[in-house]
Parts: C-alpha cells; sequence; structure tokens
C-alpha cells in the first residue's frame, strides 16, 4: 500500500467533512454549530487523517518491537495529555470536570466513592447491600466496582482512573495490532493499530468517567487471547482460564457483549478451516455450550433472559420517545429502517438542535461515518478474495454486536457503538491494504451518499423540531 493512497484517502475524508459542515452551515444558518464546536470537529477529523498519513508511512517498516513501543507510547502520551487537559476544559465549561450533558458519570463516581469509603472501614456487606439496590443488574455493576477498587487503592482523584482508560486504551492498539497480524497479516495489523492509536473517540472517551473504554480492553483482549488459543492450539488449563475470564469480567459491563463474545467463539471453531480437528471442534462446542449454561444460572443468565423477552428486536420504545417529544418522523426510529446503517450510524450531527457532548464530538462521530465504508468494504473483499474464513472471528462478534444494538432502543446511541469502533477499524484496514485502483470509484459514490446523507440527517433534526 503506497503513501500517496493513504494520503488519497485521506484527503477525500477531510474534504467531505469540510464540504458537508458549510453546506450545513449555509443552509441552515440560523441553525448553524457555534464556533467552538466547529472548531472542536475540524480538529477531531484534521488530527485523525493528518496523522495517520503522516505516522503510518513512518512506522510501518519498523521492526516489530520499534513498532509496538511506538505505537503503545505515542497512544498513551495522546490519552494521558487528552485526560487531563480536557478535565481543565470541562471545569472550565461547566464548573465540573465531567463531560456535557453528564449524568452516568456522575454517579459512578459518588457511588465508587461511598464503596471504598464502606471497604476502608471493612464494611463489605454494605457494598454488596448498595450495589443490589441502586444498579439494575450485574452489567451495571462492574464499572462501580472497578472505580471503588481504584479509589480504594489510589484515592478519590478523577484523574487515575482516566490515568488507567489511557493505559488500557493503549494497549488496545497493540491488542488490535497482534489480533490483525494473525488474522489478516502484517500490514493491515500495522494499519489497524495506526488507525487505533489516532481515532479520536478512542482518545475523548479517557477523558470522561464511562465505562465504554474498560469495555472495549476487555473485549478486544478477549478476541484476541481467543483468536491465539485456537491458532496456537495450546490448550493448557491457564490458556483457556484467560479468555473464559475475560469474556466474564464482560459481562459486568454489558450482557451483549459477553453474548457476542460467545457467539463469535462458537462461530469461529465451528467454521473455522484446518485450526481445529473435527473431534476438536466436538470438544470446543460442547466447551462453549457449558460455559454458556452454566452462566445461565446466575445473575448473568437473568439478564440473558430479560435481553430475550423483550426480544431486544423492538423499536417501539424509541418511536413512542420521540412522539411523546412532539417530534415528527418517529417512525424512522423503529428497527427496520436503521438497520442497513449499522456500520455508519449514528450520523455526525452538524446543526446547534443536538445536546453539546455530541456536539462536541461531531467530528469523532464523522471520522467513523466515513470508515464503515471500509469496513463494509472488507466484507465484499474478504468474499471476492476466498478469504472469507479469516473474518470468522471478527466479523461474527461485530456483525453479532450491531444487530443487537440496532434492532434495540440503542441503534442510535453514540456510546451503544463506540465498542464496535476497534474492530471496525481492523476491517476498514484490510479493506484500504488489499484495495484496488478501480475499488476508489466505490469510495467516491460511497462520499456522495455519505455527503447527502448528512445534509438529510440534519435537516430532519431540525424538521422533526418543526423549525424547517
Amino acid at each position: 500500500m503506497s503513501k500517496k493512497l493513504i494520503q488519497h484517502i485521506c484527503l477525500c475524508g477531510i474534504g467531505v467533512y469540510l464540504l458537508a459542515l458549510l453546506t450545513v452551515s449555509l443552509l441552515f444558518r440560523e441553525y448553524a454549530l457555534q464556533l467552538k464546536w466547529m472548531l472542536w470537529g475540524i480538529g477531531e477529523v484534521l488530527f485523525f487523517f493528518v496523522m495517520t498519513a503522516i505516522f503510518y508511512p513512518r512506522w510501518k517498516d519498523n521492526s516489530t518491537k520499534s513498532f509496538l513501543l511506538k505505537v503503545f507510547f505515542v497512544a498513551l502520551l495522546i490519552r494521558v495529555a487528552y485526560a487531563v487537559g480536557v478535565g481543565y476544559y470541562y471545569y472550565y465549561e461547566t464548573g465540573m470536570s465531567y463531560e456535557y450533558n453528564v449524568a452516568d458519570s456522575r454517579w459512578y463516581h459518588g457511588s465508587a466513592l461511598l464503596c471504598a469509603q464502606w471497604l476502608k472501614q471493612g464494611d463489605l456487606m454494605s457494598v454488596v447491600r448498595y450495589m443490589r439496590s441502586t444498579t439494575m443488574g450485574f452489567s451495571d455493576q462492574g464499572y462501580p466496582l472497578w472505580l471503588t477498587l481504584v479509589y480504594f487503592v489510589f484515592g478519590h482523584s478523577l484523574l487515575v482512573p482516566r490515568i488507567f482508560k489511557g493505559l488500557m486504551s493503549a494497549y488496545l492498539c497493540v491488542l488490535v495490532y497482534k489480533l490483525g497480524k494473525r488474522t489478516f497479516g502484517e500490514s493491515t495489523g500495522r494499519l489497524a493499530s495506526v488507525l487505533c492509536v489516532f481515532m479520536p473517540i478512542l482518545i475523548q472517551i479517557c477523558g470522561i468517567h464511562s465505562k465504554e473504554t474498560e469495555l472495549m480492553f476487555l473485549s478486544v483482549f478477549a478476541l484476541e487471547r481467543i483468536d491465539w488459543l485456537i491458532r496456537s492450539k495450546r490448550y493448557t488449563f491457564w490458556n483457556i482460564l484467560v479468555p473464559v475470564l475475560l469474556t466474564g469480567l464482560t459481562f459486568g459491563f454489558r450482557t451483549i457483549v459477553g453474548m457476542c463474545l460467545i457467539f463469535a467463539c462458537l462461530v469461529f471453531i465451528l467454521l473455522s478451516d484446518g485450526l481445529v480437528t473435527k473431534r476438536g471442534k466436538m470438544v470446543g462446542v460442547a466447551g462453549v455450550i457449558v460455559v454458556f449454561l452454566v452462566l445461565l444460572f446466575t445473575p448473568v443468565g437473568r439478564e440473558m433472559k430479560t435481553i430475550y423477552k423483550v426480544r431486544f428486536a423492538e423499536m417501539n420504545y424509541r418511536s413512542e420517545l420521540y412522539e411523546s417529544m412532539g417530534l415528527r418522523y418517529g417512525e424512522l426510529a423503529k428497527s427496520w429502517y436503521m438497520a442497513p446503517g449499522a456500520f455508519v450510524l449514528p450520523l455526525s450531527p452538524m446543526v446547534e438542535e443536538s445536546p453539546d457532548n455530541n456536539k462536541m464530538i461531531h467530528g469523532s462521530t464523522y471520522v467513523k461515518n466515513f470508515m464503515a465504508f471500509f469496513a463494509m468494504l472488507s466484507i465484499v473483499l474478504a468474499i471476492r478474495q476466498k478469504k472469507w474464513r479469516n473474518f470468522i472471528l471478527v466479523g461474527a462478534y461485530e456483525l453479532s454486536y450491531l444487530a443487537l444494538i440496532m434492532f434495540s432502543f440503542a441503534a442510535n446511541s453514540e456510546r451503544y457503538h463506540e465498542v464496535a469502533i476497534p474492530m471496525l477499524l481492523l476491517m476498514s484496514a484490510y479493506a484500504i491494504t488489499h484495495l484496488r485502483h478501480k475499488d476508489l470509484k466505490l469510495l467516491y459514490v460511497y462520499c456522495g451518499l455519505l455527503f447527502v446523507a448528512l445534509l438529510a440527517w440534519n435537516w430532519l433534526k431540525l424538521s422533526a423540531r418543526g423549525l424547517v
């Protein structure tokens, strides 16, 4: 893959964003974004594309050790610096070191402070009772308990957990390289890792008190260990225990992530070609089923049954919510309309009629909208090149997770889509490293469609409120 190709793709990404932002601002000038939101967005888009275009060509031929050291420490430096700086920014803007439209973050912090105090007093039962009475279930307890442990050991500074997020996010870039190298080859693994280093939203969530960074880290770590276990065929007790524990921990953060990991592992064992013998497949499938059945008789199982009962395929809640708010086009929130855009959604908000936090990260959201093209193209390329088996683990996880959130109330929630971003970037890297010159025509078509979609999306946001 040439340096010119990377630069060309980056210029396309920057150009579509600037053109869309300018057009939306002129068409709906009364509701155009404030200058500070525009600057945030422009900075996010330029940072990702410019830094990727500069550093990937410089790093791609380094030795593996040198490459991974640069990836980890550059990612860590960027994330820690951002976490420190944005804390002061939020304090200046809101009077608190929390993000705009803060909700869960303050509760997580307050709950962890209280539980850490009880732990220091040796009162473990108060922690257990508190978690049972104030959380919605097992999947709502993992993150506050993790924060409790951090505060118990290191004190109650808001910065300490965010430094840990930076460490996890930086190592996630290394994990993506390892998974990408074994699955798709060295060049894909390296590009995917660099994309993760400079992906704006992966940096920005290190500066807030939400659980997405930890959830991403655990899920990618679990996928990497599952892949290594099956490819290496070193089926020792400890090698099996690590991915099982990592998968189990994800249930404490978001139930559907753990479910998707189990599903992906099962599909990988069944469909992998030459990696597992027939007897091994039988044993592996039996093992996955046993783990699944054991989970059914735990609090995790109750939550999985709850998801099944509400059928996660009902979008009526979101549609009715929009109607209750007096917004039009609520029927568009139904799953059969939203599902085709699973890789792309949510689209970038470029008008003032959006929550402040969404406006602040609208450039990051756009980057994901643009990179989604390559993730979708990777599936086509894998089938065309008859390498679809390479996609089994990553694809089964990514597609099952996106399917679950698209057929739920979270279809247009940025937070829920963030967990899918590392694998989306890995799939994108595969497409970019295997891109042919004639495939660029498809990119140009997508750029045009994305431009139109951004205009339509922002018009819908205003029209639904009767503003245009």
